[in-house]
């Protein structure tokens, strides 16, 4: 691949539903640029982007790749993104690179869920936006139809640039409503025409429209425009260009990525229309090659044989192989070896990297996603990378025992890669805990840690951490007393159980007349506090509970703390069993954000899980409703709540505090728990 310089890099996020076609679209800009000399097929497995076995046996995409396009004199860093809601991290992650974007909808299913998410985060990062309506010779394909879905959710700035011709397995091409001609496909090639008859008054109605909206952009057009002159090609590709860069214009074309049809256009608007990086303000910092280097690096892979592979964006300056760079994030120097340019699993070594344009590099020590390098002598930091908090949650095991440290390992790599998940180690369960955005996020971990580092694994519904507690009072004798060959054993206490409502567990001491040695009272605390670790109910920790030890009596020869300790314990078992002991169950403040049309549901779905409604109020376009509910009953929530606002709501969940289990929700849980006593 030859040099460019920063004003011939387009870097362009594609983003969409699941489903509308990316991954296919990416192979059609590579065939038409003479990248690959036939358009891989997703449901084979030939696809250049998707080439992770996962996503080859899933059929979509779980990460993003970088497939670099020589098209004409320009490079374009095209960013194919996943569709899928759990892999939502990655779009993220990968705009932050980009400069501007396509939006690819399926011409059939119209404007979708994900269409809306994509939408508003172009929008948080400002990115220039095309729309390309995918799919013209499917089923059902009604461009019309989702052009006006697409003006509904998003308003005027929403315009055609190309109209198509004919639909389904009738569509044959598009007319440009900037050069006003048609232009059809066959086996020739493409054949520029005239406006088809029946499409003139369509066509020109809506390219009034179209140079209207470019015209509002410069004085100058609009002056000609509203005089009657014709406006050439040239000064409309320059008021479109303005238009787009300041988001007041997303120009809508048509195609087919399987029929190769529209992807010509399309790849002439990504270099004449959409912006280079030195025509936006990335980071708040100019790619500017003259400026000291920086960089941001977006993306980690973790490979057992490679090692960590960081992907990152030129913000400005230039880098060389075997450079020395400061790591702005971590404060730390980074030795950069060979320089690559990635096209999917490809990877191309490079010499140079200039202000604008992606590369990546292995095994940098203390780099990670969202960290910043730079010159040691300029030091900035670009801030790290704001991924939305994961929202399942699944207990993981290794199917074979001895292969836990494999799992602690191959998940600490994995998270290198995606920042979208969590794992933690619950002490009390001493279950392995993996947070993620859904049960197909968590599902690929595991296929991951299986493929990459060689361990297969178990997923399982995490355990509850219930608590014991007890609402009355007891007052209960402990007594050990065992007499051996040499010397005997005897602890004797009298103890007074009851809640205690400012913490976890109390001892007090109210001995008088040395009825129990000052020496052994410390080991008749430590002997209730290992117990209060397993209660009398189904073995969980006790809290919020008060000890006081009232009278006893000890034996010269024979007591010992051991003793004491012992006698503590058949108190603590007695004193719990007599005291009126209670299951506690962990209860989360839930807030869930949903449109109002959901908001019937939702409410309805949660009293059914238990949860008591504390308020609803309005956060703009959303109505959010917080409750409390049981987290025995959130388990699959982050699933059910998708399924049941079709991917529109969300939720984020905190503990709150422990609350007294009903009696049959108790029963359940004291008889699942003996089940698996040993």
């Amino acid at each position: 691949m030859k040099d460019y310089k920063t004003q011939q890099i387009r870097n362009v996020g594609l983003v969409s539903h699941g489903g509308a076609g990316k991954t296919t679209l990416t192979e059609a800009l590579l065939y038409n640029a003479k990248a690959i000399d036939r358009i891989g097929r997703v449901e084979d497995g030939t696809t250049v982007s998707d080439y992770d076995p996962e996503e080859i046996s899933r059929q979509f995409s779980i990460s993003t790749s970088v497939i670099p396009i020589e098209w004409k004199d320009y490079k374009l860093n095209v960013l194919d993104t996943p569709g899928y809601f759990d892999f939502f991290g990655e779009v993220i992650s990968g705009l932050k690179a980009a400069d501007s974007a396509v939006l690819v909808v399926c011409a059939a299913s119209g404007v979708e869920v994900g269409t809306e998410k994509s939408f508003h985060i172009l929008e948080e990062e400002n990115l220039p936006t095309v729309i390309f309506i995918n799919k013209m010779d499917r089923e059902n394909a009604d461009y019309y139809k989702t052009l006006n879905q697409l003006r509904d959710k998003f308003g005027n700035k929403v315009v055609p640039m190309t109209l198509p011709i004919g639909s389904e397995h009738s569509f044959t091409g598009y007319v440009d409503l900037i050069t006003n001609k048609a232009y059809v496909y066959n086996q020739k090639g493409i054949e520029e025409a005239d406006v088809p008859k029946d499409m003139e008054e369509n066509a020109q109605k809506f390219r009034e429209e179209l140079i209207e909206d470019i015209a509002e952009n410069d004085e100058a057009l609009l002056e000609k425009f509203f005089a009657g002159e014709e406006l050439s090609k040239d000064e409309l590709l320059h008021g479109l260009k303005e238009g787009v860069k300041s988001r007041d214009i997303f120009p809508v074309i048509c195609g087919s990525s399987l029929k190769n049809i529209g992807i010509d256009v399309l790849l002439n608007i990504m270099t004449d229309v959409l912006p280079s990086p030195d025509e936006v303000n990335k980071f708040g910092a100019v790619s500017d090659v003259n400026k000291p280097y920086s960089a941001f690096v977006f993306k980690t892979i973790a490979d057992p044989f490679v090692g960590k592979l960081s992907i990152f964006r030129v913000i400005s300056g230039f880098i060389t192989s075997d450079s020395t760079v400061f790591n702005g994030t971590k404060k730390a120097n980074e030795k950069i070896g060979q320089l690559y340019i990635l096209r999917g699993k490809k990877q191309m070594p490079v010499s140079k990297l200039v202000a604008g344009d992606i590369g990546a590099c292995a095994k940098l020590q203390f780099t990670m996603t969202g960290d910043t390098l730079c010159d040691p002598a300029n030091q900035v930091e670009f801030g790290p990378i704001s991924f939305p908090e994961p929202t399942l949650a699944l207990a993981i095991e290794p199917k074979a025992k001895g292969d836990e440290d494999k799992i602690s390992s191959g998940l600490q790599r994995l998270q290198e890669e995606d920042q979208t998940f969590k794992v933690e180690k619950n002490v009390e369960t001493g279950q392995v805990i993996v947070y993620g955005m859904g049960e197909q996020h968590i599902e690929v971990l595991s296929k991951k840690l299986q493929s990459k580092f060689g361990v297969e694994c178990v997923l399982t519904e995490p355990i509850i951490p219930y608590r014991e507690t007890i609402k009355g009072k007891s007052k209960v004798e402990g007594k050990h007393k065992k007499q051996t060959g040499g010397h005997g054993q005897y602890g004797h206490v009298w103890i007074e159980f009851e809640p205690y409502k400012e913490g976890e567990f109390k001892f007090e001491d109210k001995i008088f007349g040395g009825a129990v040695p000052k020496q052994y009272i410390p080991a008749v605390e430590k002997g209730l506090r290992e117990c209060i670790k397993e209660g009398v109910l189904a073995r969980y920790p006790v809290v919020n509970i008060k000890a006081t030890l009232l009278d006893g009596s000890y034996h010269p020869v024979d007591s010992s703390e051991m003793a004491f300790k012992v006698a503590a314990s058949i108190a603590f078992k007695k004193g719990m069993e007599e005291a009126n002991p209670v299951l506690l169950e962990p209860i989360m403040h839930v807030e869930v954000t949903v449109p109002e049309e959901y908001m019937g549901d939702v409410i309805g779905d949660l009293n059914k899980r238990r949860g008591r409604i504390l308020g609803m109020e309005s956060e703009g376009e959303m109505e959010v409703v917080t409750a409390e509910v049981p987290q025995a009953e959130m388990a699959k929530y982050a699933t059910d709540l998708r399924s049941l606002t079709h991917a529109r709501g969300e939720f984020k969940m905190s503990f709150a505090r422990y609350e007294e289990a009903p009696s049959v929700v108790a029963e359940k849980v004291i008889e699942a728990r003996k089940k698996v006593q040993v």
